[in-house]
């Protein structure tokens, strides 16, 4: 790849798509009925079925989806399909609280995930600690979505437009969208970037299905050259499917921009049907990316790990090469890694800017109006943008250690919805011991080798997230059951 992966005219297409997303925001901002935090950060909770699901969708599928999940596939071949199951397996663990969720949100007005804790457990140091780890997380989440659309600019490019530029041009569009509608111009905004995601993967499995025979003959050539690739997992190999299957599981649910949208539904029948729908997307969007990264095994053999990363972009450039026309598709799915890392980092960006208004600017400012709460919000996401995009040009690579809690984190949060909506006896105190301990036990595991210890930051392959998490549920019922007596709690 020593040109430009794309056309002039299919960057033209590109800007003309980026640029649409500025007229959405204003159509959004021309939508709203009040300056509101119900209005700017939930859509005015009146989102139905389609728009739900096409948010949900652009939500949870980044970057790493169309790139990542293709890249591990060539190096694990058809074990990667179980990729699939991590994925269905999120939309299981909505329908375990979001219903009951759901209804609190509508009776008690929540705004945030801390709404919801600070409601159930009384408790504003327990509140206030999880907010901050949601916070961290979703940090983490734009710093590393931000400095993937900047390599994603560049290498489409052929760095015509900087690392650097890419990143600040792309924030600020991204930013004054935002800002302009809140929830109601995101949501719309992926409505396109999400039809742009399932179009983008939708013609790349014809187009290899049509070119390269599929799967049937990827298999043949797999038996022959690749054995290895067939044979069954090992126990250590299970151990970590099953670690990745579980911090899946309990982290990506309790992101506080997916809380958000549980919040913004018209009812609590549209927040189902949009679950029902996004079950069946990990087959039309994971199994597809997977499928596309073995097949590239076939196609560009011996790949070192940087250029499996690319194998979609490879295989995408020789299907140009060979029908004209896939060209078309080649700027169709560049549009598509574009769109799903832009509607991460803006979910991101309004769900950050909301916990610092709602849950910590509104205790410190607790007089002030919805108008003033409303222009503070907005205001805090050009201020976490500015930070976060100077943080990802300047940052090495080689800190990015320090960042990689997500999902580790948000572990910590995951008893307080889990159990929480569930179990009303649960009080305060338990839950603040658990998260406490979980949160030290998961960074000091994470960041064991810089405090001086030499062990693995994943023992026997399991995430420090999930053993902070034994260690919070630990602490929580044995505080529950063998310290505290609990008082039967008045709570729905």
């Amino acid at each position: 790849m020593n040109q430009s992966l794309i056309s002039d005219k299919g960057l033209i297409f590109i800007s003309v798509y980026l640029l649409s997303l500025l007229l959405i925001g204003y159509l959004g901002k021309k939508a709203s009925k009040e300056q509101s935090l119900n209005d700017f950060y939930l859509a005015g909770r009146n989102m139905g079925v389609f728009v739900l699901f096409l948010t949900l969708y652009a939500t949870q599928y980044s970057g790493n989806t169309l790139i990542g999940f293709a890249g591990q596939a060539y190096r694990q071949g058809f074990t990667a399909l179980v990729s699939v199951t991590f994925m269905i397996s999120v939309i299981g663990a909505y329908l375990i609280f979001a219903p009951k969720l759901y209804r609190l949100s509508r009776e008690f007005n929540f705004i945030t995930i801390g709404d919801y804790i600070q409601h159930r457990f009384n408790c504003r140091i327990f509140t206030t600690f999880a907010v901050i780890l949601c916070m961290i997380a979703l940090s983490n989440y734009i710093l590393t979505n931000l400095k993937a659309i900047g390599y994603v600019t560049e290498i489409v490019t052929d760095s015509r437009i900087s690392f650097a530029t890419g990143i600040i041009g792309l924030s600020v569009i991204m930013v004054i969208y935002e800002t302009l509608g809140g929830l109601r111009s995101v949501a719309w905004t992926d409505v396109v970037q999400g039809l742009i995601l399932l179009a983008g993967v939708i013609l790349l499995f014809i187009a290899i299905e049509y070119q390269y025979g599929g799967v049937s003959s990827t298999s043949e050539y797999l038996i022959s050259s690749k054995p290895e690739f067939w044979a069954p997992p090992d126990g250590e190999q299970k151990i970590k499917w099953l670690s990745v299957l579980l911090i899946v599981f309990l982290g990506i649910p309790i992101y506080p921009q997916a809380i958000q949208r549980i919040y913004a539904a018209k009812s609590e029948k549209t927040l189902k049907n949009s679950f029902k729908i996004m079950a069946f997307m990990p087959l039309v969007t994971t199994f597809v990316i997977v499928m596309a990264g073995v097949i590239g095994i076939s196609m560009f053999p011996d790949l070192d790990r940087l250029g499996s990363e690319k194998v979609v972009l490879l295989i995408l450039e020789d299907l140009s090469s060979k029908i004209p026309i896939v060209g078309i598709l080649l700027v169709l799915f560049m549009a598509a890694v574009m769109a799903a890392i832009m509607s991460t980092i803006d979910s991101a960006l309004l769900a950050i800017s909301s916990l610092f208004t709602q849950d910590i600017y509104r205790l410190l400012r607790p007089g002030s109006s919805n108008a003033h709460l409303t222009f503070m919000g907005k205001l805090i996401s050009w201020i976490i943008i500015a930070v976060m995009c100077y943080l990802a040009i300047i940052l090495p690579q080689t800190i990015w250690k320090l960042m990689v809690i997500k999902l580790e984190i948000l572990c910590q949060v995951a008893p307080a919805v889990f159990l929480g909506i569930h179990f009303k006896s649960l009080g305060s105190r338990s839950m603040l011991y658990g998260i406490i301990a979980g949160t030290v036990v998961t960074i000091f595991i994470m960041f064991n080798n810089e405090l001086g210890f030499n062990f693995s930051d994943r023992p026997y392959g399991i995430h420090a997230g999930l053993i902070g998490f034994a260690f919070n549920l630990f602490f929580i019922f044995t505080h529950h059951f063998f310290i505290y007596q609990p008082k039967q709690l008045q709570y729905k």
